[in-house]
């Protein structure tokens, strides 16, 4: 599963992927962990909306509310059935793309782990099928559906994020369940097309990928 991931691109590259307007106001951070915010598309009353959330949804524990304790951030969608997520993923309501450029994984030995990133040769810009929800208690949050990963991805994991092609965004944005099951569970992309970089940055150190800067001009 991608425990970080990162947004290289600049926010009239990101609208103009997406067909959205630019918000001139929104930031697309380096790097998105849990509990820090990231971009995301939404669909509105027939129109695509580019909004700012934390990645994660907060999740208390008996024993985490009685000490006062600030709740867990889930970012990540494995289990539909699961009774976090079972009624949400039926509603198109709650679907969003995630929006990055490079997904990452800890690589190596326990201690001494790097950053190893993700992104796709020809797709410099990722959508990452997400839900989201909006609470008056913690605002905006968003999580990401996860698959098994292909042959690029091990030994970091042996899932990733289920990534979506431009011309499956509607569909994911207002498909059915039975949509959102198939895509979790058909074939991911595959691992050809994927660029692997593996850095000697520690996986701590909040170092960025390199932005590829010539895939962009290809949009």
């Amino acid at each position: 599963m991608s425990r970080s991931h990162s947004i290289q691109a600049s926010i009239t590259e990101i609208a103009k992927h997406f067909g959205v307007e630019p918000v001139p106001d929104l930031e697309a951070a380096s790097e998105i962990v849990e509990g820090l915010h990231g971009l995301v598309v939404m669909a509105k009353d027939g129109r695509r909306l580019l909004k700012s959330m934390t990645w994660g949804f907060p999740r208390h524990t008996h024993e985490s509310q009685l000490r006062g304790e600030t709740p867990q951030r889930l970012g990540l969608v494995a289990n539909l059935i699961n009774p976090m997520w079972d009624k949400l993923v039926v509603d198109p309501r709650y679907r969003c793309l995630i929006v990055l450029t490079h997904f990452g994984n800890p690589d190596g030995d326990e201690g001494s782990k790097t950053r190893t990133w993700f992104s796709v040769k020809d797709q410099p810009i990722i959508a990452w099928a997400g839900f989201c929800r909006n609470t008056p208690e913690f605002g905006p949050f968003y999580a990401g559906m996860t698959m098994t990963a292909n042959a690029a991805i091990p030994p970091t994991n042996d899932r990733m994020p289920v990534l979506l092609g431009p011309h499956e965004y509607d569909l994911w944005l207002q498909g059915s369940i039975r949509d959102v099951i198939r895509f979790q569970h058909r074939e991911p992309f595959a691992a050809d097309r994927m660029i692997v970089d593996r850095t000697e940055d520690r996986w701590r150190s909040g170092a960025a990928p390199t932005k590829l800067a010539p895939q962009l001009a290809l949009l």
